[in-house]
């Protein structure tokens, strides 16, 4: 299977609801050699197909995280200039992956790729997406995000903290129940 043969199928997805979109996760969970495909597919800024790529890029990372390890610098370089809403999303989540499975008890292949230079940057990209304009997802991504990587180092619960404390107040009331759970987290520790 090729690129071309990739991009037709991210081509033909209409929408984005979940049915389309698993059923190209699905092909490329089955089909490894188009793992590479789809990530440069998502970094190539002017492809129309990019944001559909992203959508499937985060579906299959849900399920083999691992696929991206080798090409972290790669993913986590090219994020820092992702600018439709679309496609930041997904890539928060994917971050928000990240973070779960580094500070998990049970998988110590991923410890062995993601170096600090690689959380520092995510932990940068976070805070970013935190305090510019964008959806709430993205931003209740970040939180979680910085929340976990925080464990390790305290000064990021200290800024998480306050930047949720002095927006709380002006976002939505999803952005609202997401912050006051990750203050809760942060003062319980």
């Amino acid at each position: 299977m090729t690129k071309t043969y990739l991009i037709k199928q991210l081509e033909q997805i209409e929408n984005a609801k979940r049915v389309n979109r698993l059923r190209v996760a699905n092909l490329v969970l089955n089909n490894k050699e188009l793992f590479l495909f789809l990530l440069e597919i998502v970094f190539e800024f002017q492809n129309k197909t990019a944001i559909k790529a992203t959508w499937i890029l985060e579906l299959v990372c849900e399920k083999k995280l691992v696929w991206l390890t080798p090409h972290l610098t790669y993913f986590i370089e090219n994020t820092k200039q992702l600018k439709h809403d679309s496609a930041v999303r997904p890539t928060s989540k994917i971050c928000m992956f990240l973070a779960q499975t580094y500070t998990s008890k049970n998988d110590m292949l991923l410890k062995n790729f993601l170096t600090k230079t690689h959380i520092d940057s995510i932990i940068e990209i976070s805070f970013d997406w935190l305090i510019s304009n964008h959806k709430v997802a993205t931003k209740a991504y970040a939180m979680q995000t910085l929340y976990l990587f925080g464990m390790n180092y305290d000064w990021v619960h200290e800024a998480l903290k306050l930047i949720i404390q002095q927006n709380i107040t002006i976002e939505s009331a999803a952005y609202k129940a997401r912050g006051k759970m990750t203050l809760a987290l942060i003062n319980k520790k």
